[in-house]
């Protein structure tokens, strides 16, 4: 049996490592003409680390990850501790480590492991027919590819998702701009072991340790959509956002290399529960675009390649019956994990600024138990226990 497969992202890669797994022939095709991941790290929570470990890939996803033992949050304007708190109840709770890991070496170690040779790069689709015994996807430079199934894991701009549910779908900006990238470890900023995020104003910033004696950072800003921006004023436009901010913040800030900063507009899609049409099924954001709000985008992705393998090894009654299959497992959790981020995404922005300055006072008398809840809570559900 052989899988076509849309998109050579976290969720793509997943998906073609699980289903070489269990014997099947993969093709991955990607549109861009070299691998470069939108951000610069990832919170590759529990959920996500099960589903790679299951994949075999423990050891190579341990060697990528930050050890972050510690979480607390910071009063942005004068830099006091909010509260902090160990993260060690997580790991009892769930049975698996949550690791921060750099999207580009994640993604260069999926590549590594599904095998160079089963990706082709520089390949739009620009069209697919479903014929009831197979599927093709015809290609920008007018080339074609036929398999048995076909898996759209071609992002949030998703064409699969078009055809999938013959319309295009609006999605919904979130309200705020994510500043990100990659800095060198800075006790004098944060702990080295913990993930830090300093707040105020319905702003954030963040700090989580990954490997190679790294933070991963990101600075978040309510913004309209589609402001002017120059790549090379990163360090000026956010010292103005964040001019009153504590010395740590303008430390980090005098840190960075403006054109290593990316500057990505947060949106989301209303979930929805039609995933599969015919030989032809959604993965990842093509099917559940959500904020980063709750770390779970890139997680559920690996979930659903994983459910993905499980329904086309175990059923039998045909391929078309194994996608509905994977599909009515994967709507309502990962719907689930968009909306718990949306409603995340807007108390910590500010959308209302009372319930935003009421989860400040809350955060001043935590003492972890209440945030470790909500981690554990998005974490269990998750197709591996």
């Amino acid at each position: 049996m052989k899988a076509i497969i849309i998109g050579a992202g976290m969720g793509g890669l997943t998906a073609g490592i699980a289903l070489r797994r269990i014997g099947w022939d993969v093709e991955v095709y990607e549109q861009v003409v070299e691998n470069k991941p939108v951000g610069a790290a990832i919170s590759l929570w529990s959920n996500g680390v099960k589903c790679l470990n299951y994949l075999g890939l423990e050891r190579q996803v341990a060697a990528l990850g930050g050890q972050m033992e510690t979480m607390a949050y910071r009063d942005g304007f004068t830099g006091d501790t909010m509260t902090e708190f160990s993260l060690r109840p997580v790991v009892e709770q769930v049975g698996q480590r949550p690791y921060p890991v750099s999207r580009a070496e994640l993604q260069a170690m999926l590549m590594d492991e599904l095998g160079f040779e089963h990706i082709r790069f520089g390949m739009r689709m620009v069209d697919l027919v479903d014929d009831g015994s197979a599927v093709t996807a015809r290609f920008e430079d007018g080339s074609t590819a036929t398999g048995d199934i076909l898996i759209g894991a071609d992002g949030a701009r998703s064409r699969t998702r078009d055809y999938v549910l013959t319309e295009p779908v609006e999605r919904r900006y979130a309200g705020y701009v994510n500043f990100n990238g990659l800095v060198d470890i800075d006790e004098t900023i944060a702990p080295a072991t913990q993930w830090t995020t300093y707040v105020g104003d319905g702003k954030r910033v963040s700090l989580m340790p990954i490997a190679g004696g790294r933070f991963y950072f990101f600075f978040d800003v309510p913004l309209p959509a589609g402001v002017d921006y120059e790549r090379s004023r990163a360090k000026e436009v956010l010292g103005e956002h964040f001019s009153d901010w504590a010395p740590q913040v303008h430390k980090l800030i005098s840190m960075l290399d403006p054109f290593a900063v990316n500057r990505v507009e947060i949106f989301d899609i209303d979930p929805f529960d039609t995933w599969v049409k015919g030989r032809v099924a959604l993965l990842g954001d093509a099917g559940h675009n959500t904020t980063p709000d709750i770390g779970q985008g890139g997680c559920s992705a690996m979930e659903d390649a994983v459910v993905l393998a499980i329904a086309l090894q175990t059923n039998t009654l045909g391929v078309e019956d194994a996608l509905v299959r994977y599909q009515n497992r994967r709507t309502a959790r990962a719907g689930e994990l968009v909306l718990r981020a949306r409603k995340r995404s807007d108390v910590t922005h500010a959308k209302d600024p009372e319930i935003t300055r009421a989860w400040y006072d809350e955060l001043r008398t935590e003492d972890g138990t209440g945030i470790i809840r909500g981690i554990v809570s998005n974490i269990v559900g998750n197709p591996l226990g």
